[in-house]
């Protein structure tokens, strides 16, 4: 198994499953972050202790199984192209930030990529699992697994009043950061979503957009985490989380519900325009074909649109990011040329789907 097993294909095989309420919540996502107790944490640490990490990290668990995941593959960040680290970025493998840090840092994925580890990020570790849609308990009990399994050869920096200690003082306690990815066209078209956020925030939890802390929202998908780490089991944190994101979700679909028996041909006449657009355009920039797909997948959840299925709109999404865009074109392109490659893709896959 090579890199190209990672790239070539634009979702990952965990996300073309069903999950609990898929139609808004696209993944839960649980992550993990640890040092190691007899080692200086990255951001103190020179190059060579950190390649010492790294290349512990290739000795001990390249093409390693864990459970029912097929074999782990090991890249060093600095062998990769700025492409290739791009599409891992946005297929969300690797986080913009250990993209940057190249001299030592690391990455193993598995096979059929629901899970992946960041080795010297901020943290020597910072191990990420998924699962479709909201799964977050049954997601936080795999990641207790792994994190078993990789405990078995590593001594954690840990300390028993204040839990798991990290490079961030925000992260210390648990090392958890738990969160979902959700889609919210209806909340963000009535212009309910810009009145929950202070609420949201009340309850120890952040929104970010698409690629995490510093993104913005596309697309109408949020990406809804926790903020504290200290003072709370996993378990609470999961608790709390899981409790606002069930009332987004029902805030959505009674938003979704209004819409349609109140706007139903203005709503009708946004997807079908956006579906228009996705169809015939000959150039069409990442935010606008964002909020095309986002209008057109609730034209699928509300079965507005029945010849498309959801998960072409997830592949998409992803399909149609700079990284994606070149590595398809195999070559560096301006910013026109991703437009214009990108209309032509979205035409192309749209026709496929309908034959």
């Amino acid at each position: 198994m090579t890199l190209q097993h990672f790239m070539n294909e634009a979702i990952s095989p965990w996300m073309r499953e069903e999950g609990p309420d898929s139609d808004i919540v696209l993944s839960s996502r649980i992550r993990l972050a640890r040092n190691l107790a007899d080692s200086k944490f990255p951001i103190i640490a020179d190059v060579k202790d950190l390649e010492e990490i790294r290349d512990f990290f290739k000795k001990e668990y390249e093409h390693a199984t864990f459970q029912d995941l097929d074999e782990f593959e090991f890249f060093p960040i600095k062998e990769l192209s700025s492409v290739e680290k791009r599409v891992l970025v946005e297929k969300h493998l690797i986080s913009p930030l250990l993209a940057k840090n190249a001299d030592a840092a690391a990455t193993m994925i598995s096979k059929d990529e629901q899970v992946s580890v960041m080795i010297n990020e901020e943290d020597h570790i910072r191990m990420q699992l998924y699962f479709p849609g909201l799964q977050l308990s049954k997601a936080l009990t795999k990641a207790f697994e792994f994190d078993d399994w990789l405990e078995e050869k590593i001594n954690y920096a840990f300390d028993e009043t204040r839990g798991f200690l990290t490079s961030c003082p925000t992260n210390v306690g648990t090392g958890m950061r738990a969160s979902v990815m959700m889609h919210l066209p209806a909340l963000a078209l009535t212009k309910q979503i810009n009145r929950m956020m202070p609420a949201i925030n009340q309850f120890g939890l952040v929104v970010r957009g698409i690629y995490g802390e510093g993104s913005e929202a596309v697309g109408n998908l949020f990406q809804i985490s926790n903020q504290i780490t200290l003072g709370k089991t996993e378990e609470d944190i999961i608790e709390d989380l899981e409790s606002v994101v069930k009332q987004l979700i029902e805030h959505e679909r009674k938003a979704r519900t209004r819409l349609m028996e109140q706007s139903s041909t203005k709503l009708e006449d946004r997807i079908f325009r956006s579906l228009g657009v996705l169809k015939y355009s000959r150039i069409i920039e990442s935010k606008e074909a964002a909020s095309c797909l986002s209008n057109v997948r609730l034209g699928i959840d509300l079965e507005i649109i029945k010849n498309i299925s959801r998960n072409i709109l997830n592949e998409l999404m992803v399909l149609t990011q700079p990284g994606f865009l070149q590595h398809y074109a195999k070559k560096t392109l301006s910013a026109n040329e991703r437009d214009v490659l990108r209309a032509t893709l979205i035409r192309e896959r749209l026709l496929l789907e309908e034959k």
